[in-house]
């Protein structure tokens, strides 16, 4: 694949070539999701909010979207809702126990819930929604504490400044087009531990064309994943990266070296 490559289609007026540039943007379009009083980061908090309200008492400090479409690298197909549920410091449950009895609040409800890492995944309305309990650490400041299904532990973030990470970055197309090529290539990459890769192979990346950032992202992937670590913005101490196996990290290193060595953009992502 190089800056020259052009991806064909037939229209009713016959065959013409559309450049790179427009082709990504075409996807970019098509993936784009609703915003406003449309958006499901509008609605569907308040219809789980009730649930939530009464499992959390007056623990509960509020129920706000946090992940792709606070940070603006949502996409239409392939991307859930996740909803930040963010719990006092009074709490008195373990983080344990306030995954458990969320899930049980849930299946009253009627929900089918779905353990996770560090969030528990349902349907609301048709949509994916994972939701990701916190328990606030002190009123001082705004960290939160989170449980790690994986391994039985916990870790200390600050989800405001992960959203600030990204909507700052101005990555936001390349993030969405990588998403894309993720869940259609079938990978296992965490969401933020991708765009923080994203944001990182693009850091000095200015003022070129989105195809060219693309490719020097694969290039990235290909020659760094393995062995790239990622830390969090709100805790030096979480290392993001650590989310992948060895095994994923090759998964990703693999693809991405397909993709650059692809004929076609169709090849890569569609």
């Amino acid at each position: 694949m190089n800056a020259l490559d052009l991806y064909g289609y037939t229209n009713p007026q016959g065959w013409r070539m559309m450049s790179e540039q427009d082709y990504l943007n075409a996807i970019l379009l098509r993936e784009q999701v609703a915003t406003g009083l449309a958006s499901p980061a509008f609605f569907v908090p308040g219809a789980i909010r009730p649930v939530i309200e009464q499992w959390a008492g007056r623990f509960l400090q509020d129920v706000t979207a946090s992940g792709s479409y606070a940070k603006g690298t949502a996409n239409h197909s392939g991307t859930d809702l996740d909803l930040f549920i963010a719990l006092s410091p009074e709490t008195p449950e373990t983080l344990s126990d306030i995954h458990k009895t969320l899930v049980v609040a849930l299946k009253a409800a009627g929900y089918q819930p779905r353990l996770q890492n560090v969030s528990i995944g349902i349907k609301v309305h048709g949509y994916s929604v994972d939701l990701v309990p916190g328990k606030r650490q002190n009123w001082l400041f705004n960290d939160y504490s989170l449980y790690k299904r994986r391994g039985d532990t916990w870790t200390k973030t600050d989800i405001s400044q992960h959203i600030t990470k990204v909507k700052n970055s101005g990555r936001q197309a390349e993030i969405r087009l990588i998403k894309l090529w993720r869940t259609q290539k079938g990978l296992e990459f965490p969401s933020f531990c991708l765009e923080l890769a994203v944001i990182r192979a693009l850091e000095t990346a200015w003022l070129t064309p989105l195809g060219d950032n693309m490719r020097t992202v694969f290039a990235y992937l290909r020659d760094n994943i393995a062995t790239a670590r990622f830390v969090d913005p709100a805790n030096t101490n979480n290392t993001i990266s650590d989310d992948l196996t060895a095994a994923e990290k090759q998964a990703i290193k693999k693809a991405a070296a397909a993709a650059l060595a692809a004929p076609y953009w169709r090849d890569i992502v569609v």
